[in-house]
C-alpha cells in the first residue's frame, strides 16, 4: 500500500451550418438580465441563444473532457452610458450536468470584443471548461447562467439567469463507458502438500457474496475427481476442507458456474501428493529428496509517492513513479500470480477531490536470471478506485522467480483545482 500526493499549483469553433438552419445543439431559454446598479437601467428580459460541444462525446470514466459554451445571442445590453471599447467585456458561466453524472462546469472566456455601441445588445461571446467523468452512462449538458464582466470607466457585472419557470434545455450530451473490472478471487491452502486423502483446508475468498463456489483439485490443465461445494458469506469468503484422493493432484482451484474460467475462477495454489509408500524389498532402498514448495510473497521500497507539481489554472500531468516491487514466486507449482493496484480518490484542502480515476500509471516489470516464468506488465491506462492490472506471470506447468515491478504515474489536475496537498492511497494485492 502506498500514499500519493501531488500538489496544484480556447474556444472551439463549431462547424457550419446551412445558411438558415441552426446548428446541432443550439437552443434558445428565456432569461431575466439585471442590469448593473451602478448603471442605473431597468432589466432585461428575453430569449439566449446558445450552444455548448464537448471534444470527446464517447469517454472513459476517467477522462477529462473540454467543454464550450457559446452564448450567440443575449438580450443584455452595453451597461455604459458610451460606447463599450474593444475588449473589455470577459464572460464566464456554467454548464448543467445531469443523467449518469450530475453537477456544474465553471466555464470562462477570453477578454475580447469588438466595440459596442451606447445602448446596443452585448456581443456573442464563447467560454470554455474541463470536468472528469466519474460515472459510466449519458450525461446531458444544459446551459446555465452566466456573467459578462466589463472594465471601461467602473468594473460592470451584467448577470443573466434561465427563467425559474422554464429550465434551459439539453444543448449535448455524452455516453461515457466505464472501466474494465478485475478478478479478485483468489484461493489460499492450509498446506502446500500431504498424503493420499489427506483433508487440505481451503479459504476461498473474493467472489460475491452468496456465491455457489466449488473447490477442485486439478492436474494441470485438467481437474481431478476431488472436489467439494460451498456457499459464498457476506464477505465473499468460502471455508472448506478438501479431501485430495488422486496422486495426480498439483493444484487447487476455486471457481463459480459449471467449470473454472479465467473470469469466474481463482488462480491455481500449488499442491503437491508425497506418496510415502514403504521400499519395495529389503534388498534394494528407495531414496527420496523432497523440494519444499514456499510461498509467494512481495517487498515494496518506500511507502510514500510524491507526484510533480502542476501550476494552477493551467492544471496539466503530475508525473511520479511507484516504489519498486518484488515479488518472489517459491511455491513450485503450476499457479502464475497477478498484481492489482486500486486507488481511492485525492483529498485535498477543505475536501475537495480529485477523482482516483484521474490516475493512469504505465507498468514495467522484469524477470531475474533464472526464473521459470516470463512476466507480463499491465496495460498502460487508468488506475481509478476499480482496479488495474500492475503486472502478472501466466500459469505453466513449473512457474516460479524473482520478479522486479515499477511503474511510471500520472495524475490528470483539471485547471483551477485549488492550490494544496492531494493525498491518496493506492493499493496494492498479490494473488
Amino acid at each position: 500500500m502506498a500514499v500519493l500526493a501531488a500538489t496544484t499549483g480556447g474556444a472551439l469553433s463549431a462547424p457550419a451550418a446551412a445558411e438558415g438552419e441552426a446548428p446541432p445543439g443550439q437552443v434558445d431559454f428565456p432569461t431575466h438580465c439585471p442590469a448593473p446598479q451602478e448603471a442605473g437601467l431597468p432589466p432585461v428580459d428575453g430569449p439566449t441563444t446558445a450552444r455548448i460541444t464537448v471534444d470527446n462525446p464517447a469517454p472513459q470514466v476517467g477522462d477529462t473532457v473540454t467543454v464550450t459554451y457559446q452564448v450567440v445571442r443575449t438580450p443584455a445590453v452595453n451597461p455604459v452610458g458610451g460606447e463599450l471599447p474593444a475588449d473589455v467585456l470577459t464572460p464566464t458561466g456554467r454548464i448543467l450536468l445531469a443523467g449518469a453524472q450530475s453537477g456544474e462546469v465553471t466555464v470562462v472566456g477570453a477578454k475580447r470584443n469588438d466595440p459596442v455601441p451606447a445602448g446596443a445588445a452585448l456581443p456573442a461571446v464563447t467560454m470554455t471548461g474541463t470536468f472528469t467523468v466519474t460515472a459510466p452512462g449519458e450525461t446531458t449538458l444544459a446551459p446555465g447562467g452566466y456573467t459578462l464582466h466589463t472594465s471601461h470607466l467602473l468594473d460592470l457585472d451584467t448577470t443573466c439567469t434561465a427563467d425559474a419557470a422554464s429550465a434551459a434545455p439539453v444543448s449535448a450530451r455524452l455516453t461515457a463507458t466505464g472501466l474494465p473490472t478485475a478478478n479478485l478471487r483468489s484461493v489460499f491452502l492450509g498446506a502446500a502438500q500431504g498424503r493420499p486423502g489427506a483433508k487440505v483446508k481451503v479459504t476461498a475468498a473474493g467472489f460475491p457474496p452468496g456465491a455457489a463456489v466449488t473447490v477442485a483439485g486439478r492436474a494441470g490443465a485438467a481437474e481431478t475427481a476431488d472436489r467439494v461445494s460451498a456457499t459464498a458469506d457476506e464477505l465473499g469468503t468460502a471455508l472448506v476442507e478438501l479431501p485430495v484422493t488422486d496422486k495426480a493432484t498439483t493444484a487447487v482451484i476455486a471457481y463459480e458456474g459449471g467449470a473454472w474460467s479465467a473470469r469466474q475462477g481463482s488462480g491455481p495454489a500449488a499442491y503437491t501428493v508425497v506418496d510415502a509408500a514403504p521400499p519395495p524389498s529389503a534388498a534394494t532402498q528407495k531414496v527420496t529428496a523432497t523440494v519444499e514448495p514456499g510461498v509467494l510473497g512481495m517487498t515494496q521500497t518506500g511507502e510514500d509517492i510524491t507526484l510533480g507539481a502542476v501550476p494552477y489554472g493551467d492544471g496539466g500531468a503530475a508525473p511520479g513513479r511507484i516504489g519498486t516491487v518484488t515479488v518472489t514466486d517459491a511455491r513450485g507449482g503450476p499457479a502464475g500470480w497477478s498484481l492489482i493496484g486500486k486507488v481511492t480518490d485525492f483529498t485535498g484542502p477543505g475536501g475537495i477531490r480529485i477523482p482516483g480515476a484521474s490516475l493512469s500509471w504505465t507498468p514495467r516489470c522484469v524477470a531475474a536470471e533464472g526464473s521459470r516464468s516470463v512476466c507480463t506488465p499491465g496495460s498502460a491506462g487508468v488506475v481509478g478506485p476499480e482496479g488495474a492490472l500492475l503486472a502478472s506471470t501466466p500459469d505453466a506447468p513449473l512457474v516460479g522467480g524473482t520478479f522486479t515491478i515499477d511503474a511510471t504515474v500520472t495524475l490528470k489536475v483539471p485547471p483551477y483545482t485549488p492550490p494544496g496537498a492531494y493525498t491518496a492511497v493506492l493499493t496494492l494485492t498479490l494473488s
